[in-house]
């Protein structure tokens, strides 16, 4: 399933050519954009499709500049980064806002690092400088007087000046003449572009999960139902909960494990951050078929384990096991690269990339029941310790349990419940944020 998406990042340097830090973007094959402009759907995917890239480079010895707009302020984004690895950009459509500044403020005092993007000389601009670390002007239409004043403000402030726009060596030594922390540009460094997987979710099944996780108690056992019945929420939970910014000591390798990692919280960031992109239109149509496959194979896999004469994959490993087998045909990429990142056992690696051990032999023979394959099922069976005349029972059972579960997911009114109920989620959520608003500018 081919797309053209892409996370950018490009680097920050300091005369010498020391990396200070890389600005995240995102691009459609043709462009990168930075989020700004106030695009709350460009600026929710670079920000997810960062997350899933689980990309520790940029966040070594150096910041991670990313822009964020008023809405993703409010819905506390930035809380899915350690304020040590995040720096907050943001651009005009946010300091014209009263209460979007009045969440910087918070940002700044919780100890991230906020830098604007094109910074003028304006009253509004100078208003912010207590909270800012850093402030990025551009080159290409900043006049010689302009540039002069804000450096010298900022110096008598202590602020850290990025120049952008750096396309050419003119540029740069004007730049470099006038003493600023760092440069970004082509002329500085090239843009690097990694390209996004992503497949598309389930439409009704990720509504259900927005009203699960915005009740007033959320009930974390219905929340694992939600995501377990979809192959790309799983394997986007897992990604996240085991990237760089939640990773614990002991790596996370179930749905349960994911959601108690995260929390609540960071469970209902990620969900927006689903919402306001647009992962959820990319080849849906074909994608719906290998997702109810997946949860059929998962199904399947995980009643066939307690039948196993060696049991080297526990319950839930079965279960991802199945579910997993179809993510080759979901992602644009090598199925070696879309698990990378995921933590799992040897067993269940190998039997997803080389079909050996006994979850090779599991997963053969859940495939070979589907294409009724009856003398190699009779045989795999054997060999694991499964009674071959039990095999239909079981799974005809699990067969009906996901088909109840699938119809209730699919079934146009039940979408167009769910859809409505999720809205009204979402307008909660809203009106809770316009509340805080309001109050906030009604104590200025």
């Amino acid at each position: 399933m081919e797309n053209n998406k892409y996370i950018v990042r490009q680097a920050i340097k300091d005369v010498d050519s020391h990396v200070l830090g890389y600005e995240i973007m995102y691009s459609d094959g043709n462009e990168a954009y930075s989020g700004d402009g106030g695009n709350e759907v460009t600026a929710a995917e670079a920000i997810y499709d960062f997350l899933m890239q689980n990309s520790e480079k940029a966040l070594k010895d150096s910041c991670t500049f990313m822009t964020f707009t008023s809405s993703l302020l409010a819905r506390r984004t930035p809380h899915l980064f350690k304020s040590k690895n995040l720096v907050i950009q943001i651009d005009d459509s946010v300091i014209i806002h009263p209460f979007a500044m009045h969440l910087v403020r918070q940002y700044a005092q919780e100890g991230y690092q906020i830098a604007v993007n094109d910074f003028q000389f304006m009253p509004r601009y100078l208003a912010l400088m207590e909270y800012l670390s850093y402030i990025k002007i551009n080159m290409k239409s900043m006049t010689a007087s302009a540039a002069d004043n804000i450096m010298r403000v900022a110096q008598s402030m202590n602020k850290r000046v990025i120049a952008t726009g750096i396309s050419d060596k003119e540029t740069f030594d004007w730049a470099s003449s006038m003493g600023v922390y760092g440069m970004q540009g082509s002329f500085v460094a090239d843009k690097l572009a990694n390209k996004v997987h992503q497949s598309g979710y389930l439409r009704s099944n990720f509504f259900r999960l927005v009203v699960a996780v915005t009740k007033e108690e959320p009930d974390l056992q219905e929340i694992e139902q939600i995501v377990s019945t979809d192959v790309t929420l799983t394997y986007s939970l897992l990604k996240i909960a085991n990237s760089a910014y939640f990773a614990r000591r002991t790596k996370t390798t179930s749905i349960q494990q994911a959601i108690m990692t995260m929390g609540l919280n960071q469970l209902k960031r990620w969900v927006y951050l689903l919402s306001a992109g647009d992962q959820g239109g990319n080849d849906l149509e074909n994608s719906e078929e290998f997702i109810r496959i997946s949860f059929m194979r998962a199904s399947f896999a995980s009643a066939l384990q307690g039948y196993l004469k060696e049991p080297v994959l526990t319950r839930s490993e079965a279960y991802l096991l199945g579910m997993f087998s179809t993510l080759g045909y979901l992602i644009d990429a090598p199925l070696e690269d879309i698990l990378s990142d995921i933590p799992m056992v040897d067993e269940m690696r190998s039997a997803l990339l080389e079909h050996t051990g006994v979850g090779g032999k599991l997963l053969d023979l859940i495939i070979d029941y589907e294409r009724a394959d009856w003398k190699r099922i009779t045989e795999e069976a054997e060999e694991l310790g499964i009674p071959s005349n039990q095999l239909t029972t079981i799974y005809f059972n699990c067969m009906e349990e996901v088909n109840t579960i699938w119809k209730q997911m699919v079934n146009p009114e039940a979408l167009k419940n769910m859809e409505k109920s999720a809205a009204e989620a979402s307008l909660a959520e809203e009106i809770s944020v316009s509340a805080a608003e309001a109050a906030e500018t009604q104590k200025q």
